[in-house]
């Protein structure tokens, strides 16, 4: 018989483990920056700061604006004084200023309603008209001597207007129909001539209801003076405006240059007063608007 084979029972290989331990990076522990805190601080202070300029700053040039919406009202809504209605541009100039006054008005306030969203168009818009208002002021306050004869209103303008033949006719008409110089008489019916001349007198009233004092008449009531037969002094340069005075209640001194100049200086009176108005007011809204919107980009920086 066959021997049974010899088996050798090896052992298994030992199965060798090995543990890997990695090496994490040491974490240094978090230490809380103690700048942060600070910078928010900061911030605060800053924002509180910039809302302490913008908000008297808005509140600034939103009474700037009321006495242009009260000027834009009044321009609409009152009537035209002193016939200047005859020379047809004034009527159209002042209703243009009106509407004018009362749109700058809402843009001002929109701008500064609108001010965070919008502070870049906001401004453009109205700084340009703002020195379009600027430049119209400055035009009627006659500022700009090579054109002011083509500038409506302007000191220049008025003058050779009034002075026109044809429409002098129709102002000496219209003062007539208004009853200047009988609302004088009926104001001056105790005064002597003394009285008169130192009572406070309209342009008008001294240039068209009145004689020149230079022309030494004999006051007999406001509107009736007796000329005198006194030689003519040489030494006195002659009015022809003396030739000119009527004793007629439709004639009066109404073709004298003294009611010309008279009727002038009232007009100009208003529209003198009216450019500067346009004039400081644009600069002082410019330089508000300008302002508000420095402090409003140093607000929005801030937060």
């Amino acid at each position: 018989m066959a021997e049974p084979e010899k088996t050798t029972n090896n052992p298994p290989p030992e199965s060798v483990s090995l543990t890997v331990f990695e090496e994490k990076p040491e974490t240094k522990e978090e230490i809380p920056d103690k700048a942060e805190p600070k910078k928010e601080i900061m911030r605060g202070v800053k924002s509180l700061n910039s809302k302490k300029i913008v908000l008297p700053l808005a509140l600034l040039t939103f009474l700037l604006s009321i006495p242009i919406l009260f000027l834009g009202i009044w321009l609409l809504y009152i009537q035209q004084c002193d016939c200047e209605g005859l020379l047809k541009n004034l009527p159209r100039l002042q209703i243009g200023i009106g509407i004018g006054m009362l749109v700058i008005f809402f843009l001002s306030n929109a701008v500064i309603y609108t001010r965070a969203k919008f502070p870049v168009p906001g401004l453009v818009m109205i700084v340009v008209m703002m020195i379009l208002t600027l430049i119209v002021g400055l035009g009627i306050l006659g500022d700009f001597k090579m054109e002011t004869r083509r500038i409506v209103a302007s000191p220049r303008w008025l003058e050779l207007k009034v002075h026109n033949s044809n429409n002098w006719n129709d102002i000496k008409s219209c003062i007539y129909e208004t009853r200047t110089c009988k609302d004088l008489i009926s104001r001056s019916y105790m005064l002597d001539s003394n009285g008169i001349s130192t009572n406070k007198l309209s342009p008008i009233e001294s240039g068209c209801c009145t004689p020149p004092s230079i022309c030494d008449m004999e006051f007999v009531n406001a509107t009736y003076w007796r000329r005198g037969n006194k030689d003519i002094d040489g030494t006195i340069p002659y009015d022809r405006d003396c030739d000119l005075w009527q004793n007629d209640e439709t004639m009066l001194c109404f073709n004298c240059n003294a009611c010309k100049n008279g009727y002038v200086r009232t007009l100009e009176g208003k529209w003198l007063k009216l450019g500067t108005f346009l004039s400081v007011m644009s600069l002082l809204l410019i330089i508000s608007h300008l302002l508000l919107f420095v402090a409003t980009m140093g607000e929005q920086y801030a937060g």
